[in-house]
């Protein structure tokens, strides 16, 4: 990573002014403000889940609702917020979202070893909340999504440390609230850390195990949730998917061939990201861009998949923005955000129903930006990355943290 004067990075690791801190701290309380102000039960998404466990704390099968599409343990793991009050769930929901996205993006930064008060660090939020629409999305829905995008960067972050089996265990526990991270399991399989791989199966499997046996369906997911997954239709829902799958036979193409380019499309994506982890040059890199390789396959593939997904994976790629090479210093990586600028209308598309096209775009052009980094080369030596060590630190006159 370079941090001299005459490179971009050296500029984003200094220290950021209180001005800067200013902004970004009004930013985020707008936009929880705007959230608790329009949304009820913490957001559309959320209510879901605080239904179900209300449901359940009634003595009902929280599996009655097909919209609700998350494991057994994620019913336990909502039932503190059913006892709350509704005035108090609207602000308290949009608060521990924007503290988790939050959270996520630091995670980011220590793994890509920034400093949390780096330009870079507050410039990177504020973005994040003001030029990329999902984050908002988000924060207003609700979307337990945000349980794996903040649980990712601390796992590479352990792996990265050495402490893997810690960090598949991060990872199960992310799966047990929302399976959205299970792709990265595969990293794990990559790596040859079994152990890491074994506690990210059990961790939810022995959560999901507990918690099932205080249902009164314990087999609901596998019966009822399961199979609306896979052959379910839901009209309302299919418009708003980003992935290939789902856009693609709105644009007349057959469901069939449309499925099977996504597949194919996916499969590619993985043996991408694999290509990538065996070009074992040193630095966090390797991590953070093997995982959103793989977590960015899925989502090609996966019904349903949303914009907010792009979540788990751009603060990582974002926050490697100092090391040259890294995927945020191409052009296809803005090219692909562009979409997600709030309050440019594209014609033809105007309508909230049909921002899956806009979605799907950024969904597959960042994949692209991510797999084209499989077959790159090392970086320069001046960078300290591909030369044989590790890269070092990003240091700034200030405490790194």
């Amino acid at each position: 990573m370079r941090t001299g004067k005459n490179d971009i990075s050296g500029w984003l690791v200094r220290p950021a002014s209180g001005h800067l801190w200013a902004v970004l701290v009004t930013v985020l309380a707008v936009t929880v403000a705007h959230a608790a102000r329009v949304t009820s039960d913490g957001g559309m998404d959320n209510a879901i889940v605080v239904r179900a466990a209300r449901t359940w704390l009634a003595g009902g099968s929280p599996y009655d609702d097909p919209h609700f599409l998350y494991f057994p343990s994620a019913v336990l793991a909502a039932a503190p917020q059913a006892l709350l009050p509704p005035d108090v769930l609207r602000v308290l929901a949009p608060c521990a979202v924007t503290v988790l996205l939050a959270l996520a993006w630091a995670g980011a930064l220590r793994l890509h070893r920034v400093p949390l008060r780096s330009r870079l660090a507050v410039l990177g939020l504020t973005g994040l909340a003001t030029g990329f629409a999902p984050f908002g999305h988000l924060v207003r829905l609700g979307n337990w999504t945000v349980t794996a995008a903040a649980a990712l960067p601390l796992a590479l972050l352990l792996a990265g440390r050495g402490r893997w089996t810690a960090a598949g265990a991060v990872i199960g526990a992310a799966v047990a609230l929302k399976p959205l991270l299970a792709p990265v399991c595969l990293l794990l399989l990559f790596a040859g850390r079994w152990r890491a791989l074994a506690a990210a199966v059990a961790v939810p499997a022995l959560a999901c195990g507990a918690a099932a046996l205080l249902m009164p369906d314990p087999a609901g997911f596998l019966t009822r949730t399961l199979p609306f997954l896979l052959h379910g239709d839901d009209g309302f829902v299919r418009l708003y998917e980003a992935s290939p799958a789902a856009v693609l036979p709105r644009l007349g193409v057959p469901g069939g061939i449309a499925q099977g380019a996504a597949v194919v499309a996916a499969g590619a994506g993985v043996l991408c990201a694999y290509v990538r982890w065996r070009r074992a040059d040193p630095g966090p890199l390797r991590l953070a861009e093997t995982a959103a390789g793989l977590m960015l396959s899925a989502f090609l593939v996966s019904r349903p998949s949303y914009d907010h997904y792009l979540l788990v994976v751009l603060p990582l790629l974002l926050a490697g923005l100092p090391y040259a090479g890294a995927v945020a210093r191409g052009p296809w990586f803005w090219i692909a955000l562009v979409p997600q600028v709030p309050g440019l209308t594209w014609p033809w598309l105007e309508s909230g129903r049909r921002r899956a096209f806009k979605d799907a775009f950024t969904l597959c052009v960042l994949a692209v930006a991510v797999a084209r980094r499989a077959g790159a080369g090392t970086v320069g030596d001046d960078d300290h990355v591909g030369a044989g060590r590790a890269p070092e630190p990003a240091r700034a006159p200030a405490a790194p943290f």
